[in-house]
């Protein structure tokens, strides 16, 4: 177990468009409860948070939105230009979403937990969980996601595969693998099977 934690931490994570989301929904029908950091990173940035006033003097007023909230489309633009931004932006983040998920595990009942975190092996977090399962997916299924899915140009899915690791790089890291490039019933079933191994490991 992570120190100071009651409960097994698996890391899931992998590249965008992989399929994470899909992922984590099959396992939250198993009665797994997940801790999304995405979702927490929304929270920390809400209107008139720290981390949102860290963000606006760090990078400009222009960052804000009228209504308050963080203009999310200028602030990808820039973190995927300029990868001395995209580190400023996590020194900010990091720490308070870090913080919010050990504090949500926490709370947590049941064998284990699952925590979704795109950037887990970019960011180095592993220490954070006890285990990694990545969801992997041939590129050219993930651009085509994300083309479709996120209307996203090839440019801008090019920096997006620019600023995460390379498939063989989050590889060699993962400790458990999903293959996405299946159809649904296939994911469900290796999902299945990883449950039952990590009730297992649970107790």
């Amino acid at each position: 177990m992570v120190k100071g934690q009651k409960i097994l931490i698996i890391g899931l994570t992998g590249g965008i468009g992989s399929g994470k989301t899909t992922i984590a929904k099959l396992f939250s029908e198993l009665g797994v409860p997940i801790v999304d950091a995405d979702a927490i990173a929304r929270q920390v940035v809400e209107p008139g948070s720290p981390a949102l006033t860290e963000i606006a003097q760090t990078f400009g007023p222009d960052i804000i939105e009228k209504d308050g909230t963080l203009n999310r489309r200028a602030m990808r633009q820039l973190i995927f230009n300029d990868a001395k931004k995209r580190h400023q932006l996590e020194k900010i983040l990091h720490p308070r979403i870090q913080r919010e998920m050990l504090a949500q595990a926490e709370t947590l009942k049941g064998s284990y937990c699952i925590f979704a975190i795109p950037l887990l092996f970019e960011a180095k977090q592993q220490h954070l969980v006890d285990r990694t399962l990545l969801v992997d997916c041939n590129e050219q299924t993930r651009r085509q996601r994300l083309r479709s899915r996120d209307n996203m140009s090839d440019s801008d899915v090019d920096k997006a595969f620019a600023a995460q690791f390379g498939q063989q790089q989050r590889l060699s890291l993962a400790d458990d693998i999903i293959t996405n490039n299946q159809d649904i019933d296939s994911l469900r079933s290796q999902v299945i099977a990883l449950h039952q191994r990590y009730k297992r490991m649970a107790r």
